[in-house]
């Protein structure tokens, strides 16, 4: 067991779960922030289900993005922040503002006390959101240097949030001399620790349920939770992460490709795995009345492929492959639902 103490925001989340779970594998102490008392037994459940034997190790305290309430006793006497926390709906919200607002001041709120703290460095996880949309197709792989124009027709409130709040962290960063280091994942599998799967996780479950008779081909990135937490961790001690932005992706899968690979790996698991594909005008015209359906739009077309190799150059990151995500993922639903 080390010293050092790492606070980790949001800890009843997918990823950030993942997060705390490593950092315990590592020896860390863990702090995490829920956004009322009620989280803290859902927090140490998840890291049971991870197979942690330090679950009642984690401390948990109350902080919500949207209050100043609570923010310098979460970050006290800590070394580093992870910064995980941040709405991610399973639908696009009434007003752009319900996503943006909390996603850019809450980021705030949380660098503002740990620059009162004096944490060594803040990792902020932002989203390839932040990376790839508002732009011309491209069949060149976007990498850290693009930036989502939010103001370009069509990027959704959640693209809009996540790069809108990760701008509004660099520049805070810039002016008052904080150290930070931003990791952009593509879509997050990974293994469920909860029945909450949260929305990324979902889509498997959606498919294994069958409840879509039909495909989008759909394009996303995907990279597992695992390795995601892992990235986070290099960010937050490797001298040379310090001002970076990290992309983290393992590649691309269709969802017809997703489809077929619980299929062929889960066998009779995967009946209701639907096989038929729907044609992309027929996804757009049924998005005009289907939210849900609307969020899978900007992955038509042109597929928006990235490259992890800064991560893997500089910080020696090596994430598992899409499919070993994918099944994983798959199979740990399969074991929460038993």
């Amino acid at each position: 067991m080390t010293n050092l103490r790492v606070l980790v925001t949001g800890g009843s989340g997918f990823l950030a779960a993942h997060c705390v779970l490593r950092l315990l594998d590592d020896g860390y102490q863990v702090r995490t922030t829920v956004r009322s008392h009620r989280g803290a037994d859902r927090v140490r459940s998840m890291v049971a289900a991870g197979g942690s034997t330090a679950a009642a190790d984690v401390e948990v305290v109350q902080a919500d993005l949207t209050a100043d309430d609570g923010w310098d006793a979460a970050v006290a006497d800590c070394d580093y922040v992870l910064h995980v926390a941040s709405p991610f709906p399973a639908a696009p919200p009434a007003h752009e503002d319900d996503l943006i607002v909390p996603a850019r001041d809450g980021s705030l709120r949380v660098l503002r006390a740990a620059q009162r703290g004096g944490v060594k460095r803040v990792v902020l996880t932002s989203s390839f959101a932040a990376i790839g949309y508002g732009h011309p197709p491209t069949a060149t792989p976007y990498d850290e240097t693009s930036w989502t124009n939010p103001d370009a027709r069509g990027v959704t409130a959640y693209a809009k949030s996540k790069t809108l709040a990760e701008r509004a962290a660099w520049d805070f960063a810039e002016r008052e001399g904080l150290e930070l280091a931003v990791v952009n994942p593509t879509v997050i599998f990974g293994p469920a620790l909860s029945r909450d799967y949260g929305t990324s996780v979902a889509l498997l479950a959606l498919l294994l349920d069958g409840g879509t008779p039909v495909l989008p081909r759909a394009t996303v990135g995907v990279v597992d939770a695992r390795d995601v937490a892992d990235l986070e961790v290099r960010a937050m001690t490797h001298p040379a992460a310090a001002g970076e932005r990290f992309l983290a992706t393992a590649g691309l899968m269709t969802v017809p490709d997703i489809a077929r690979t619980l299929r062929d790996r889960l066998g009779d698991a995967a009946r209701k795995v639907p096989t038929r594909t729907i044609p992309d005008w027929v996804v757009r015209i049924v998005a005009a009345f289907d939210d849900n359906v609307r969020m899978t739009v900007p992955m038509l077309g042109t597929p928006h492929d990235a490259t992890s190799a800064k991560a893997r150059r500089m910080l020696g990151w090596a994430p598992r492959s899409t499919e070993e995500a994918v099944v994983a993922t798959a199979q740990s639903i399969l074991a929460v639902k038993s």
